[in-house]
């Protein structure tokens, strides 16, 4: 499916931004974005070939959240009960 539909647009998307990059002073912020995205293209058009590929990080960030969630938490000065179940760092 991702052959037959998204890769037309995909290739008629990088086929606009160079074009289009093309005719814009490197001075102008979207020029700057452009070239980002086209320095990276080979990564970002990974996932036309490779069904394992994730178009989003999705999975990645509710992963970390957890981890951001309870950095918060152990930081505040009033015990929690997350904070108490922490071991201790002394030796």
């Amino acid at each position: 499916m991702r052959q037959r539909e998204i890769v037309p647009p995909v290739a008629d998307l990088e086929t606009w931004m160079r074009h289009e990059r093309a005719r814009l002073s490197r001075h102008v912020p979207v020029a700057k974005a452009m070239d980002y995205m086209l320095k990276r293209w080979d990564g970002f058009a990974r996932f036309l070939a490779d069904g394992r590929v994730c178009l989003t990080n999705n999975a990645a960030e509710r992963a970390l959240r957890g981890i951001a969630l309870g950095r918060k938490a152990w930081l505040s000065p009033a015990p929690t009960a997350a904070a108490r179940g922490l071991p201790s760092c002394t030796a």
